[in-house]
């Protein structure tokens, strides 16, 4: 007896795939529309530190483990880098990790990253991301991997890119 196949687990697959692509579209609208009233530009620069933030945790798994060392190298770079208080970094890095556990994709984050910084800083993204990718004292090459293909996202040449990958792994030393 042949029985009528159950098609749920697409159903299902289907449904959290839009899902991811609605949450995705919510950031990139918050990212690209500056909130009304917003003459100081704060939301999109917190927008922007968002999308960093949520780079950067995105690479520190990107080998599948993400160590103490790994996210404690995150909280200080974004700490220094966006001039945050700890408490504040540590909000945005706990709201970054949970944007990248449904991350499908870097493009939506770059793609803004991308249109609203310049070229110098577009390069000390990338240089945060190879701190971070070189926080546990190894590179992985899913690390590796990931850390050039956003750096291709921003449009960073692959001089540039290759000098800030060196100087984040003599910084170990």
């Amino acid at each position: 007896m042949l029985s009528k196949p159950d098609h749920t687990s697409e159903i299902l697959v289907f449904t959290g795939q839009t899902l991811i692509r609605k949450l995705l579209d919510k950031v990139t609208t918050a990212i690209s529309a500056p909130a009304a009233g917003d003459d100081n530009g704060e939301t999109r620069a917190a927008a922007l530190r968002l999308s960093t933030a949520v780079l950067m945790i995105d690479v520190a798994r990107a080998d599948h483990v993400f160590e103490e060392s790994e996210f404690e190298r995150v909280l200080q770079l974004v700490e220094s880098h966006f001039k945050l208080d700890p408490q504040d970094a540590a909000e945005l890095v706990n709201v970054a990790s949970d944007k990248a556990d449904d991350l499908t994709s870097a493009y939506e984050f770059t793609r803004e990253l991308h249109k609203h910084l310049d070229d110098a800083e577009k390069a000390r993204i990338v240089g945060l991301l190879w701190q971070v990718a070189y926080a546990d004292g190894e590179l992985d090459k899913y690390e590796d991997s990931l850390v050039l293909k956003i750096s291709d996202l921003l449009h960073v040449s692959r001089a540039r890119v290759m000098r800030l990958k060196h100087d984040a792994k003599m910084a170990l030393d």
